[in-house]
């Protein structure tokens, strides 16, 4: 009995961080604002970045432990997986007013 409540809890743990592993996130950028303007995730979280305006804009990391950054675009999209903890401050080099805040777990 020992030995299956083990493993019930091995498997428990297994999928847990599987399912957070593999979770996901979707930022609209629209003509001047990203929605939601800031999200915290865990690690392995892949946050898609989709257009929605009729203005050219980008996302790039202004600061934070990692770097990135889209090419700027008016529609489409752009994907990046977080994997260093940490807060990540990103902005559009276009229009820097329209920035954002991500905090990775």
């Amino acid at each position: 009995l020992r030995f299956i409540t083990a493993l019930t809890v091995v498997l428990v743990g297994v999928f847990a961080v599987s399912a957070l592993a593999s979770s996901s996130k979707t930022v609209k950028v629209g003509d001047n604002y990203y929605g939601p303007k800031s999200l915290t995730v865990g690690r392995g979280t892949k946050v898609t970045w989709k257009w929605v305006g009729v203005l050219k804009h980008n996302v790039v990391v202004h600061t934070g432990p990692s770097s990135f950054n889209s090419r700027t675009q008016v529609r489409g999209s752009y994907s990046y997986t977080f994997t260093k903890k940490g807060t990540y401050q990103l902005v559009c080099t276009i229009h820097r007013s329209m920035k954002m805040t991500v905090v990775v777990r």
